[in-house]
């Protein structure tokens, strides 16, 4: 039986590696300043590290996405072992340094998303779906492979999918992709740009639409803020060079609307304010006895996605799938990544994101949770009740967390991910990870 630690090497999407690859640490392959003379807030320095387009890592790697030939045949596999081998082939054959869900379980995946979409949607109207990080085109081609097989002739005629991405190289390849039908490039089109810029989404659209997002959370920006012990009020944490390529923490007090959006919505308490004078004297006693610094990461990239949003498509049904949780994270807090490097095959994870200068993928658990409670203060309605406003009846959006197993079997065809004796890599090597869905409603007086 593997560990956990290596199933999440095997299956994560940025790191879908045979055992064996799994190697030494290796030094950093990019001498770069990220950051510049001026500090620059913790998510600031992560959103550089990862999309910077000359520094970035995806800008180094985005051509090292995976893509199969052909579906695999899980159907003829024994079992799990014979599935690894097979796994363990197709990387050496293809040399890439990942493969998404999506692409290994295609079209299966692909064809769950679609069918929960059919489901759940007014299909009087027009369906629009709009995906954000599409990767190489598999979900997309999948997604509209199924609506003209499964759904009524006039739905796939008067569909529009549009794929919004940030990776110049990928939007091309989501054309190539999805162009292998040619009834799908009529209703199919690629948006270079950042999903989290207002300004590309246009006008306000008032038209009910589908915005799906797969494995797009964990590696959206956090901040990070620190406190010095259990009563020290929260700091809000730069990132400054000191000489060279040293790069080291500088600690403010929170002014980042962001950053205080999110603190708000977890409703964190504030150390120094609040709670009876005893139970204060007791908390500083305490921490002058046993002191501990706090880290807690909080995920200002998808508080400011949702806010983007909600506000140009305020009609807009939601699918999210990441990972609920990662296994032996080195990075201290609540929410922490996973800092993880690879080179000739061998992945290894750094001890603190400061690391990452380039050549580093940095991931985040996804508290579905928050996540949650971020989708309706964006949508309006908790921001209303938590601004003292009168409460109203109802939520603005019904929204429900499935893990990724329980989703599949509903909208999906798990048996053709169902090796000989039984073993599904599909439900059984994804404990982890879960499947947001949010749906606006019109309950709300």
């Amino acid at each position: 039986m593997a560990s956990s630690r290596n199933l999440f090497s095997l299956f994560h999407r940025h790191r879908v590696i045979p055992f064996e690859f799994l190697g030494q640490p290796s030094s950093a392959l990019f001498s770069t300043h990220i950051v510049g003379d001026t500090p620059i807030l913790v998510r600031d320095f992560i959103h550089k590290a990862l999309y910077d387009p000359n520094v970035g890592y995806f800008s180094q790697k985005s051509a090292s996405v995976g893509v199969l030939d052909s579906s695999i045949k899980f159907n003829r596999f024994e079992g799990r072992k014979a599935y690894m081998k097979h796994l363990d082939k197709i990387y050496k054959q293809s040399d890439v340094s990942w493969f998404t869900p999506v692409e290994l379980f295609k079209p299966w995946y692909a064809h769950g998303i679609a069918e929960s979409i059919l489901r759940t949607t007014n299909l009087s109207v027009p369906l629009k779906i709009y995906e954000i990080g599409g990767g190489s085109g598999t979900c997309a081609k999948g997604i509209l492979d199924y609506i003209k097989l499964n759904a009524p002739t006039r739905v796939y005629d008067n569909i529009s999918y549009t794929s919004v991405e940030i990776s110049s190289s990928l939007a091309a390849k989501q054309i190539q992709t999805v162009g292998e039908v040619d009834s799908h490039l009529s209703k199919f089109r690629v948006e270079h740009r950042d999903a989290t810029d207002r300004n590309g989404w246009g006008d306000v659209n008032e038209q009910p639409c589908w915005v799906i997002m797969l494995e797009v959370l964990d590696n959206l920006p956090h901040d990070l803020i620190y406190s010095e012990n259990q009563t020290s009020p929260w700091m809000e944490v730069w990132v400054e060079r000191k000489q060279g390529e040293e790069l080291s923490e500088l600690y403010r007090p929170i002014e980042d609307s962001l950053i205080k959006s999110c603190i708000k919505i977890i409703d964190m308490p504030d150390a120094t304010v609040g709670g009876s004078r005893v139970s204060s004297a007791m908390k500083n006693i305490w921490a002058k006895v046993f002191p501990k610094p706090r880290w807690c990461w909080l995920p200002t990239g998808c508080m400011k996605l949702l806010q983007v949003l909600h506000g140009a498509l305020p009609k807009m049904s939601l699918i999210a799938s990441d990972f609920s949780y990662l296994p032996d994270v080195k990075i201290p807090g609540e929410r922490a990544p996973l800092v993880s490097t690879k080179k000739d095959g061998s992945s290894s994870d750094y001890n603190s994101y400061l690391d990452a200068k380039g050549d580093a993928d940095i991931f985040f658990p996804t508290d579905f949770f928050l996540l949650e409670q971020m989708d309706h203060y964006c949508s309006g309605w908790m921001k209303q009740q938590k601004d003292g406003e009168p409460l109203k009846r109802g939520k603005k959006r019904r929204t429900l967390s499935l893990n990724t197993a329980a989703y599949m079997e509903e909208f999906g065809l798990p048996t053709k991910t169902r090796t000989k004796d039984g073993y599904n890599p599909l439900l059984d090597d994804f404990k982890n990870t879960k499947v947001y869905l949010s749906v606006p409603t019109h309950n709300v007086k």
